[in-house]
C-alpha cells in the first residue's frame, strides 16, 4: 500500500507493560510511523488503563482503536482485549477472529497483516513474554522485506518470546530496551519500497484473517493436510509449507507454531491423565467398600484387585508429578489437591 510512513508493530506478553513504557518514552513526537502493539492481557480487561499508563510516558497519541479507524503517524495503538488488531488499506481492523497460538489478540496476526499490506515499511519488534507468539509473524515480516528487532533476552523479564524469535528468524537487531527507541527513530527515516515483493502466501493468509474464517480450498493453497487435529475446534490441521518455521492451521483460522501445538497437546495429555487418576482412585474406593462387606474368597479377590489398583495409581501419580515427557513437574488440578 502507498504510505508516507512506516509501521512499527510490537508484540509483548508477560512483563510487557514496563518494557513498553520504557520504549515509548524514547520515541520522538512527531514520529513518521504508527506504532501498533499487541500486549497479552485478560479478555475481560477494559484496556483503557493500559492506554492511560502508556500515555503517561509519551507525548504521542495513545489509543484503543475501533474497527475502521485510519492509521495515523505519531500514534500508538494498543490492541483491544480479546480482539485481533489487523491493518488493511490504510485502516485498522479490530476483529474477534480465531485465536492463534491460543492468543487473541495475537502478535502473529498483527505482524502477518502488516507484512502483507506494508511490506518493507514494517519494523517488527518482539519484547519480553512467555512461549512463542510473534515468532511466525516476525518470520513473515522478514520474508516481506521488513526488519526484525528483538529485545535482548538477557535483560527481558521473561525471555521465552525473544529467544523463540532468535532461534527461528534471522533477526536484524538484538538490543536492550534502553537503546531501542533511538534505533526505531533512525529506521523509520529510511525510505521503503512498499509491498511489491510480498510473497503470495502471506497475502492469502492475511486475507483469510481479514474475513475471520477461510475455506478448505484456500488453506490447501497454503499447505497440505496433516494427521493432526486442531486442539481448539477439533478440525483437521494443515501443515503450512511456506517459510522456514513449521506451522499448522485449520480452515476455521486457528493457527499454531509446531512448538505451540506441542505445548497444547502436552497440556491436553496432562488433563486426560489427571482425569484417569481420579477415576482410578474412585474405582479403588469402590473396591474397598465392596471388600469390607464381603467374606471368604470374594473378599480376598477384591483385596487383590485393590492392591493392583494401588500399584497403577502410584505409578501414574509418580509419572504425573515428575512431568509428562519433560523434566518439569506437573501441577495437579484443584480437585486433585483437595
Amino acid at each position: 500500500m502507498k504510505s508516507p510512513f512506516h509501521l512499527i508493530v510490537i508484540g509483548a506478553s508477560a512483563g510487557g507493560m514496563p518494557a513498553l513504557c520504557r520504549l515509548v518514552e524514547q520515541l520522538p513526537d512527531p514520529l513518521s510511523a504508527a506504532v501498533l502493539i499487541v500486549q497479552h492481557f485478560a479478555p475481560d480487561s477494559s484496556g483503557w488503563h493500559l492506554v492511560e499508563r502508556l500515555s503517561r510516558h509519551t507525548s504521542l497519541n495513545c489509543r484503543l482503536p475501533n474497527d475502521g479507524d485510519p492509521i495515523e503517524p505519531s500514534t500508538v495503538y494498543l490492541a483491544p482485549p480479546d480482539r485481533h488488531l489487523l491493518v488493511k488499506d490504510g485502516h485498522l481492523l479490530v476483529t474477534k477472529g480465531p485465536r492463534e497460538n491460543h492468543y487473541r489478540p495475537a502478535a502473529d496476526a498483527l505482524f502477518r497483516s502488516a507484512a502483507a499490506h506494508y511490506g518493507t515499511a514494517v519494523i517488527g519488534v518482539v519484547l519480553t513474554g512467555m512461549l512463542h507468539d510473534g515468532t511466525a509473524g516476525l518470520e513473515m515480516i522478514k520474508r516481506a522485506g521488513g526488519l526484525a528487532v528483538v529485545q535482548d533476552p538477557n535483560e527481558a523479564e521473561f525471555p521465552s518470546m525473544p529467544e523463540s524469535a532468535l532461534s527461528n528468524v534471522p533477526i536484524d537487531y538484538v538490543l536492550p530496551i534502553s537503546r531501542m527507541g533511538d534505533l526505531l527513530t533512525r529506521l523509520v527515516q529510511i525510505p521503503s519500497s512498499g509491498t511489491s515483493n510480498v510473497p503470495e502466501d502471506i497475502k492469502l493468509e492475511a486475507a483469510i484473517a481479514e474475513r475471520v474464517v477461510g475455506t478448505t480450498d484456500e488453506v490447501l493453497r497454503l499447505g497440505t493436510p496433516s494427521t493432526l487435529t486442531c486442539p481448539n475446534c477439533g478440525g483437521a490441521l494443515f501443515e503450512l509449507k511456506h517459510g522456514k518455521l513449521l506451522r499448522y492451521r485449520c480452515h476455521t483460522g486457528h493457527a499454531f507454531t509446531a512448538d505451540a501445538l506441542l505445548k497444547s497437546t502436552q497440556h491436553s495429555l496432562e488433563e486426560t491423565l489427571w482425569v484417569a487418576l481420579r477415576m482410578m482412585e474412585e474405582r479403588k474406593n469402590l473396591l474397598t467398600g465392596m471388600a469390607s462387606r464381603g467374606s471368604g474368597m470374594y473378599s480376598v479377590q477384591q483385596e487383590e484387585r485393590i492392591e493392583e489398583m494401588k500399584g497403577h495409581i502410584n505409578r501414574l501419580r509418580e509419572f504425573l508429578l515428575n512431568g509428562v515427557n519433560s523434566g518439569t513437574a506437573v501441577t495437579a488440578p484443584e480437585e486433585e489437591k483437595n
